[in-house]
């Protein structure tokens, strides 16, 4: 998720994403009911990180919010990848 946007933003760009996550992925290997938030600077930043998870084949979901001008605010996966390591909590 993106650091940029204001705590109250983060907190619903993440739902929309576990949403839409759980929507587009009925077959949904996610069974420990544990949620951990991770974040980074910017879209770009964002950017990149799916940019190395395409590379890697890590399957994720993209949210786009339609009040931001349909920018790309946050993804969703669960699939493990020593990328995510990388990243702080938020």
């Amino acid at each position: 998720m993106r650091k940029d946007l204001t705590p109250s933003q983060r907190a619903v760009q993440a739902g929309h994403a576990i949403a839409e996550y759980l929507v587009h992925s009925p077959l949904s290997t996610w069974r420990n009911e544990t949620l951990i938030y991770l974040g980074v600077k910017s879209l770009r930043q964002l950017e990149n990180v799916m940019k190395k998870l395409d590379f890697y084949g890590v399957k994720y979901i993209i949210w786009k919010e339609p009040d931001l001008d349909n920018e790309i605010t946050a993804i969703s996966s669960d699939e493990e990848n020593p990328i995510f390591k990388k990243l702080k909590l938020l």
